[in-house]
């Protein structure tokens, strides 16, 4: 399982490059370049959907435990960098957050369960953005057969998605504990199994209200549905503009693509080789729809680099603080 994303990340690099290399370096380095400085008004288009998913995810704590927004935006957005941009198959991004609002003052029960059940939303808010895509993609009469591949595919992923919340209300944390502990003789053990099964608990409890949780996962689209301005303003910068719902088409269907080779980290080559296949039915030829790729990838190196220095520094105070109290 630790080589599988380290195997994505070496698979999504190889056809990333091929990719470039198909189209020309030069070609597509001079499409960014000739657009200039203007490029970086992408990543703060694209910023707002960080609010949304943080409003999200804050609304599946319990009431009486909730932390302040400022601490679940900044956790979200440090665990997004890690799932952006190491090989962690973006789950380990799940686990940062929910330590860091441990480590501020959120109990670690009420932690664990709200990320459980937040990656279930946002894989609800991805199967929703998926279906919107597919039907822009019908109602623009661009590729019948795409759409009915893109069909089965929300289809399996409903199903998948209905499994995994069936075995989060039959115990499945706490599952796991009591079989690990039966090969594990540490007295502290039966803690920790206690505790796994006040996460379930709460889990049922957090899905319960069917209310909250239909509303994060709102947020949650409404989030991926402001994205779309990154690809039809970087689109408008590259001189080929598209009407907002070809943009919405695009970004969606990319997206979702990108989402389900969840194992090779930051869709490398994944991402690339949606924007060149739908954008084609659009009209943009190959070097243009790379170029659209990777203009959109500016956010990574000016949203998320930062929140990896910034998780760093954090996890770097904590280490020295540890020690300072063995000391």
């Amino acid at each position: 399982m630790r080589a599988l994303p380290i195997f994505g990340l070496i698979l999504g690099l190889l056809i990333f490059v091929l990719l470039i290399l198909w189209q020309g370096i030069g070609d597509i380095f001079d499409l960014l370049a000739t657009s200039g400085w203007t490029l970086l008004t992408l990543p703060v288009v694209w910023a707002p959907c960080l609010l949304a998913a943080a409003i999200s995810w804050r609304m599946l704590f319990p009431k009486d435990h909730m932390p302040n927004f400022g601490t679940v935006f900044k956790a979200l957005w440090i665990g997004r960098a890690i799932n952006t941009l190491l090989p962690v198959a973006t789950i380990g991004g799940e686990i940062a957050k929910a330590r860091l609002v441990t480590v501020w003052g959120t109990r670690g029960i009420d932690a664990s369960a709200s990320v459980l059940v937040d990656k279930t939303v946002q894989a609800m808010a991805v199967a929703i953005w998926a279906f919107i895509g597919t039907l822009l993609l019908v109602h623009l009469s661009l590729d019948d057969e795409l759409a009915i591949a893109a069909m089965l595919g929300i289809t399996a992923l409903a199903a998948g998605l209905l499994g995994f919340i069936l075995v989060q209300h039959a115990g499945v944390v706490g599952f796991m504990a009591t079989a690990v502990g039966k090969f594990v003789s540490s007295d502290g053990w039966e803690e920790i199994t206690n505790n796994a099964q006040e996460v379930d608990a709460l889990v049922r409890t957090i899905y319960s209200d069917y209310h909250c949780v239909i509303i994060s996962t709102l947020w949650r689209t409404f989030g991926l549905i402001l994205q779309t301005s990154e690809v039809w303003l970087g689109c408008y910068i590259l001189g080929f503009p598209i009407s907002f719902i070809e943009a919405l088409m695009l970004k969606s269907l990319t997206s979702t693509i990108s989402d389900i080779a969840f194992f090779i980290p930051n869709a490398y080559g994944v991402q690339e080789g949606g924007y060149v296949m739908l954008g084609a039915l659009l009209g943009m030829t190959a070097d243009l729809a790379l170029a659209v790729s990777l203009a959109t990838r500016i956010r990574e190196l000016v949203v998320d680099v930062p929140g990896l220095l910034v998780w760093h520094n954090i996890e770097s105070k904590l280490i020295l603080k540890k020690q300072k109290i063995v000391n």
